[in-house]
């Protein structure tokens, strides 16, 4: 399947808070051939993730892929701290939705 979404490709797709200051992004996959392609799509690449959540490349922690688990995992420094005044999702459980229907060649 070519042009594929991302959310039909991976078995997880999920956000986290990482701390105070950081959340985390995590990207499973549940076959190598899928992983592989991903990976080599350029698709969760640095540049397009600061583009994707429109944050400076100096506020990207991680942005990597992690061969063991067969997962992307991309980290970001808060906009705002975990908790302080007009923040909006104390876990950070509602970033990952941008992840979804990025496209994979």
């Amino acid at each position: 399947m070519r042009n594929a979404r991302l959310r039909d490709l991976a078995k997880v797709i999920r956000s986290k808070n990482s701390g105070p200051f950081e959340i985390t992004f995590d990207v499973i996959f549940d076959d190598d051939a899928t992983y592989q392609r991903v990976k080599e799509s350029g698709a969760l690449e640095q540049a397009k993730m600061a583009l994707l959540y429109n944050v400076p490349a100096e506020d990207i922690i991680a942005c990597m892929f992690f061969d063991p688990a067969m997962a992307f995992k991309l980290t970001l420094r808060r906009a705002w701290a975990q908790g302080s005044v007009g923040e909006r999702d104390t876990f950070g459980a509602q970033q990952h939705a941008p992840l979804l229907d990025i496209v994979v060649d």
